[in-house]
This record gives structure tokens, sequence and C-alpha cells, in this order.
């Protein structure tokens, strides 16, 4: 089968940096998934992975994590899906990507596709629903108030994937008051379509513009991107016995101390965890998809499908990883067939 994949950890400019190969279809396990792939979509851990992590030698590493495709066969033990079911999903750190005609995944961490939208657009939501429901609904409980505090969350970095879905979510299925962060008139312009309430400047100290829109400290802060940059004004900002949350990977070390004074609790959320860990709750992720697809269904959350860049092969896959390394996307990235 064709794929994309590559040896070593190089700077994506570099001919090796990821090259097309032709690989064996992978066996599915018991309760494994084959998924034919039809599109995929590009996240900053692609591009992380791909810099930390080396192939076994003589071997080759493929990446991908989000994708939509079709059923073509399934395990000894599956029980949720059958051959020819259009499916959608963002699979596990530990195993091989979805860059590539056939992926194998485990059934749990799958969810039926959106039946509205094609699969390009489908390709889209996974990996960055899953992490804003995980963070919004598992980890920083936003649906248990913090009492005599301004029922409102602060989302550092709207505009990139994780972000376009959070506001959403945010806005769609809580009362919370939503204030986003963009810096750009066209990131600006995009936070406020997906329905965040307000959106401030996170190029510029951020507690001074949060106050002055006269709301009260926020209960919770969900920090995306760039969180060591920020993190002194998000601890000015957040309400005492606030919630606070980040999924980045900071260059610095946090001064943590700053939240003692609040009794700030801080959550730090990976969506890779359930499948790392084969966590008791793993299927947690087919429900949270399952609900997605209904929402996107019923019109109420919609697809963040920024630009389909072309065919999945390993020129285009070098231009999608240039423009996440860019740090100036806006939506997700999306590549379509073979």
């Amino acid at each position: 089968m064709r794929a994309v994949g590559y040896q070593q950890s190089l700077p994506i400019d570099q001919d090796a940096s990821l090259v097309d190969v032709d690989l064996p279809r992978p066996e599915p396990g018991p309760r494994d998934l084959l998924v034919e792939i039809k599109a995929v979509s590009l996240n900053p851990v692609d591009t992380k992975v791909r810099m930390r992590a080396q192939a076994e030698p003589g071997s080759w590493k493929v990446l991908g994590f989000d994708a939509a495709g079709i059923v073509r066969g399934v395990g000894k033990d599956v029980t949720l899906f059958k051959e020819g079911d259009e499916v959608f999903y963002a699979g596990a750190i530990t195993r091989q990507g979805t860059n590539a005609e056939f992926h194998a995944v485990d059934e749990r961490l799958v969810g039926s596709k959106p039946k509205s939208i094609g699969f390009e657009e489908a390709a889209a939501l996974p990996l960055t629903t899953l992490t804003a429901w995980e963070t919004l609904f598992d980890r920083l409980e936003v649906k248990r108030p913090v009492k005599g505090v301004a029922n409102a969350i602060l989302i550092v970095g709207g505009a990139g994937g994780v972000g376009s879905v959070a506001i959403q979510l945010a806005r769609r299925l809580t009362d919370l008051t939503v204030i986003a962060t963009a810096s750009r008139p066209d990131t600006q312009a995009w936070v406020k379509e997906l329905g965040a309430h307000h959106v401030i400047d996170h190029s510029k100290p951020l507690a001074a513009q949060v106050e002055v829109l006269g709301l009260g400290a926020p209960a919770f802060v969900f920090s995306i991107t760039h969180t060591d940059t920020h993190f002194a004004e998000i601890a000015k900002t957040i309400a005492p016995q606030g919630r606070f949350a980040l999924i980045d990977d900071p260059k610095t070390p946090l001064d943590i101390s700053l939240l003692k004074g609040k009794s700030v609790s801080i959550h730090w959320e990976s969506m890779f965890t359930r499948s790392t860990f084969q966590t008791a709750d793993m299927e947690r992720q087919h429900e949270i998809l399952s609900e997605a697809s209904r929402l996107v269904d019923a019109g109420t959350i919609r697809t963040t499908l920024a630009e389909v860049i072309g065919p999945i092969n390993a020129a285009n896959l070098k231009r999608a990883h240039a423009l996440i390394e860019s740090n100036r996307t806006r939506g997700k990235l999306v590549l379509s067939g073979f």
C-alpha cells in the first residue's frame, strides 16, 4: 500500500524528512478496524513526533492521527462497527499513523462519521474535538461552576484547531461566557464567527484586557499554545479557586507557585492518555466522537476545515508540516485521497 514515512528525524525542508514509500497492508488485531483512508488532517503533534521519534532501524515510521475513511475489515472481537461503515477518529500515538492507504485502529477510539459532511470535513475534527471535549468536560468540569465568580472561560489561542472546537463546544453546550484570544484581524473574525462572546489580543497583556470586559475574573482558563509566555498573566486573571488547563509543552518550566495563593487547580490534558495506557474508560473516546457526530449532523457544531492541500503524498505533507510549524494556521489543514 502507498504511505508516507520517514527513517530519521529531520527538518521539514530536508528531502528525507518525509518520503513516499510502499508498505504492507496492516492486519487488524482482535478489537481493530482496518480502515481505508479517505482523508487526513494535520496537527502540531505530527510535527513534534517527527522531530522526536525515530523509526526502528531498517523500518519506516508513519505519522498521522486524524483520519476519515471506510471500514474494510474487522477483528474477531469487534462489536461497534462493521465492514462498509464510514468512520472518523484520531488513533493512538503508540501505533503507525494514518498517512497510508489502510490503517488499523482500536474500535474504542472511533466514531461514526457525520452523515451531513464529506470525508475531508470529517477528517478535520477528531483530535481537536477529543482534546477540547476532554479538557472542558472531563478535566475542567466546566458544567460544575466555581461559586461566586464569573461563569466565564478564557481560551488562549482560540483560532487554531483545538481552540476552534473549544469555542463552539463552550458556546453551544454550556452557559459560559466565552473569551477567546486572537492577534490578527482574520483570526479575530474567525473566533467571533465560531461563537466567542469576546475577543482579546494575546500579543498584549491578558489580565488588563479581561478586566476591561467588566465580567470579573473568569472561573476557567484553557491555554492551548505558548502557555509559558502567558502564564503570569493567566495566574493574574483567573478567579480564586478557578481551574486551569493546558495542552501544550512549555519550553520553559512554569512557576506553578503563582497559582497557590488562589488555590487554582491545574489540569494537563493529553488526548492520547486513554489509548496509550489502555485505561478502563478508553471507550469514552468512541462516545465523544459519536456525540460530536450527532452535533455536527444537528448543525450545533461545524467542521473547522480551513484548507484542503491536495492528495496524501510526501510533497503535500511537507508543505502542511511547514505551515503547522509556522504557528500561523487558522482551523485545520486536510489532505484527501492518494
